[in-house]
């Protein structure tokens, strides 16, 4: 069985799979990781979709490593 990600209950342990989807729900929870300024940009959606076995915790703190590297 698939994960819902417009439905399904998002934590930090939650596993992508190869359904996974950049919904608004998603969106809320890396706002709330990442805060405001979080966004998707094609660089890191390709990462994510690399297919690495990855949470959504490994999700929200790369995107903390990557934009506290930022300028």
């Amino acid at each position: 069985m698939t994960f819902d990600w417009h439905s399904g209950p998002i934590t930090r342990d939650t596993p992508l799979d190869p359904y996974y989807r950049n919904t608004q729900k998603v969106r809320r929870f890396l706002i709330g990781e990442c805060g405001e300024s979080f966004k998707f940009d094609r660089a890191f959606m390709a990462w994510i979709k690399s297919g690495a076995p990855l949470t959504m915790g490994d999700v929200a703190d790369h995107w903390n490593r990557k934009s506290s590297s930022r300028p």
